[in-house]
């Protein structure tokens, strides 16, 4: 699979986790995908058990897509994943195999308050 098509693929992926379509969402992985949280130390296996993992999650959430960088079977995205009205700063390191994800590994960043001893070399971003 060329680069274009897996970045088409991804655009597709985090549309459908956007619109809380797991069906479609989950197209991109292989069966026996593996997907790991290391902030939770949660290791999920297959595609059907990632899938019925996220379906299973009680919170309204919504995807925006900061950027997608990538080439080959190595492909990372930068998105803010907001569950129920909360934005959760995310990086998603996506490890290809034949055109489908293999593994994936998602870090987790909450927000927090500016340091004030760098007030005056920083501005705010909207």
């Amino acid at each position: 699979m060329e680069d274009r098509e897996i970045r088409a693929a991804l655009d597709r992926h985090w549309a459908a986790s956007d619109a809380n379509d797991f069906e479609r969402e989950h197209q991109l992985y292989r069966e026996d995908a593996v997907l790991e949280y290391p902030q939770s130390g949660e290791r999920i296996r297959g595609r059907q058990n990632i899938k019925s993992s996220r379906a299973a999650q009680p919170n309204r959430k919504r995807f925006a897509v900061r950027r997608i960088i990538g080439a080959g079977e190595l492909w990372v995205t930068e998105f803010v994943l907001t569950y129920d009205g909360r934005p959760s700063y995310t990086v998603s390191i996506m490890e290809f195999t034949e055109g489908k994800v293999a593994r994936e590994t998602q870090y987790f960043a909450e927000p927090f308050e500016p340091g004030p001893s760098r007030a005056r070399w920083v501005e705010p971003m909207s």
